[in-house]
């Protein structure tokens, strides 16, 4: 018979504010489980969201950033993305544009990109993130 793990619930005091009831992520067996973050802008939440979708999914990373640098890890330990667009044919080359800024070259994720009707807050993109402790 195995153990259950406890599970560690996460909230970071300098991350972004909550849209909905959730941690802004929860860890089992050194696995992080990040939860979907928006482009709001953490200092001044309720400022407008950046213009563009560029200008979001900068936001974006930098919100995944502050999550997991409160919990002492970085984007070096992300092993898998989930990325969630508004305007999947529009805005989709621009994010294969952008996405190898923010990793080191070669050791890219694992990537699911999907098309959805709308996100909370009005925003052109969400992603959230599975990470692993070393």
């Amino acid at each position: 018979m195995s153990v259950m793990s406890q599970l560690l619930h996460h909230i970071i005091a300098s991350g972004p504010r909550p849209v909905a009831p959730f941690s802004h992520a929860v860890e089992a067996d050194g696995w992080i489980f990040v939860t979907g973050q928006m482009p709001t802008n953490p200092a001044v939440p309720d400022a407008p969201l950046p213009d563009g979708i560029e200008a979001q999914i900068r936001r974006v990373v930098e919100n995944l950033k502050l999550v997991l640098g409160g919990i002492g890890l970085g984007l070096e330990h992300v092993t898998m993305v989930r990325i969630y667009l508004t305007h999947f044919e529009r805005d989709y080359a621009a994010l294969n544009i952008l996405w190898p800024e923010f990793f080191e070259v070669g050791k890219l994720p694992a990537r699911t990109t999907v098309g959805v009707t709308a996100l909370a807050v009005g925003a052109l993109v969400e992603i959230d993130l599975v990470a692993k402790r070393p």
